[in-house]
């Protein structure tokens, strides 16, 4: 039972949770979280299998299975767009220039549909 005086050790998070975690390309780890988060959510909006979202995207469905789980380490950020565009959505880039000195350059996925100011993590 823990002591009601112990106090407990709380950090405000990056934003990023691969940052935090120590990943050493944090930006490209969540790049691809969110699209695979947005293949999960159209497979989702479509009401298909994983079969069928496979067979769409000319895949096995345990490829489908490991995107939808998160496991991502065999797709590439390229791959994951091709996916989204061949289940029927566009994929916009955008390249601006960064005006942030205190900061590095960075990866983003936008979601249109998350309301403005909202993050995905």
């Amino acid at each position: 039972m823990k002591d009601e005086n112990e106090e407990i050790e709380v950090y405000k998070g990056s934003g990023n949770p691969f940052a935090d975690a120590g990943f050493s390309n944090p930006e490209e780890a969540l790049a691809k979280a969110e699209l695979a988060r947005q293949i999960y959510k159209v497979i989702k909006s479509k009401r298909i299998t994983q079969t069928q979202a496979a067979k769409i995207m000319g895949i096995a469905q345990p490829k489908v299975s490991e995107i939808v789980r998160g496991k991502l380490s065999g797709f590439t950020i390229d791959r994951l767009m091709r996916f989204l565009r061949l289940l029927g959505r566009d994929v916009e880039i955008h390249i601006k220039k960064h005006e942030q000195k205190n900061r590095n350059p960075w990866l983003a996925v936008v979601d249109e549909t998350r309301p403005k100011g909202k993050r995905a993590f």
